[in-house]
């Protein structure tokens, strides 16, 4: 049997209404597409990024209107705000100021150790985390000479660069990500990184790309890290909606073990056994059917009788192809037989029956 590694003890950091680290849930970010400046449509993609299942939020802050904006935001949105703050450490410190939850910076773009000691003070006295968040994209040219390139080595010294600054002034709430589109690089950096502090650490493969690559470049490298026990947090990197992001990233977390809530549609890949007609399109209804549910709930749709009853009978809901019809079973029980365009229809009732059991049930 696999067994994931036990998890890695760190600090706890609070992050607004969360904790970071210790024993507390691994949660999912995402960041948003929208410019800053444009509450309207900043807070309204908060808002569905929120209904989706995202737990933390970043935006970018590339002004003094995007710092400005942060305080608005607040007031309409329900989960942590992030402002990532790169090149201007008085975007940092207007953001604060503005009562956003933690502050990214970027080791490689804001190195003057006098705006950093102002960003500490600012942070201390509004009592937020900061993280360190290097990316292989903006390592100081002294460190690539120094190590040949982009290698896990550099970016863990680029981390520590910050990391002494922070600790010179006594200040510890830190969270530490390390990222590059690479996976390799990203894990070793990491693995390395564990042994060597106990902060929380945020992770991702930055820029992963779009499409099937982007998600399986994210997997991996989050996964892998995730399965030793590493990683408090986590953000998939997509060039794509960034509700996407969210999904992904609790599929990631439920493919382990580590989230165990929202629903879970198990189907089979059909082959030449399939005896349904239109199998993908009842697939894609149920999936967007159950995508908001947050109750853990496992509903089984296959093509045909050779996995679909056994597949059936460890979910709490399962649909079986026969020919021309549609075996429904509910708790590993046949209940009956329908029509394909009643699929969804049932799904519908048999969902409020599971979900008001598991409300029932006393833990």
């Amino acid at each position: 049997m696999f067994y994931l590694a036990e998890r890695r003890r760190t600090r706890r950091v609070k992050v607004g209404n969360l904790i970071l680290g210790g024993a507390s849930p691994i949660y999912v970010q995402s960041m948003v597409k929208t410019t800053t400046a444009n509450i309207e449509a900043t807070v309204h993609e908060i808002q569905t990024l929120t209904e989706a299942g995202c737990d933390i939020v970043r935006v970018a802050v590339l002004t003094n209107e995007d710092a400005k904006a942060i305080g608005e935001i607040k007031k309409q949105v329900q989960i942590p705000l992030v402002a990532d703050i790169h090149f201007n450490y008085l975007h940092a410190l207007e953001a604060i100021k503005q009562g956003v939850d933690k502050v990214r910076l970027n080791p490689g773009n804001i190195e003057n150790e006098n705006h950093i000691k102002k960003i500490i003070a600012a942070a201390k006295d509004r009592g937020i985390p900061i993280r360190v968040g290097v990316n292989s994209g903006s390592l100081s040219k002294e460190i690539k000479v120094r190590h040949g390139g982009v290698t896990p080595k550099g970016l863990v010294e680029a981390a520590f660069r910050e990391i002494s600054l922070l600790e010179k002034d006594n200040f510890r709430d830190i969270v530490v990500s390390l990222k590059s589109p690479y996976p390799e690089i990203m894990i070793e950096a990491n693995l390395i990184l564990a042994k060597q502090v106990d902060y929380p650490i945020h992770l991702g493969v930055t820029e992963a790309g779009s499409g099937v690559e982007g998600v399986v470049y994210s997997a991996v490298g989050i996964s892998t890290l995730l399965t030793r026990g590493i990683g408090d947090t986590i953000r998939v990197s997509l060039t794509e909606n960034s509700i996407k992001e969210v999904r992904v990233g609790r599929a990631i977390l439920k493919s382990l073990g580590l989230l165990k809530e929202g629903a879970r549609v198990i189907s089979c890949p059909t082959c030449g056994r399939m005896l349904l007609k239109n199998f993908q399109r009842i697939v894609e209804s149920i999936k967007d059917y159950v995508q908001n549910i947050k109750e853990p709930i496992t509903i089984s749709i296959m093509g045909c009788v050779v996995n679909g009853p056994g597949e059936g009978e460890i979910a709490d809901i399962g649909f079986i192809g026969y020919k021309g019809e549609v075996g429904v079973m509910l708790k590993g029980k046949l209940l009956r037989r329908i029509k394909e365009e009643d699929v969804l229809p049932q799904l519908k009732e048999l969902i409020e029956v599971v979900l008001f059991e598991k409300r029932e049930k006393p833990p």
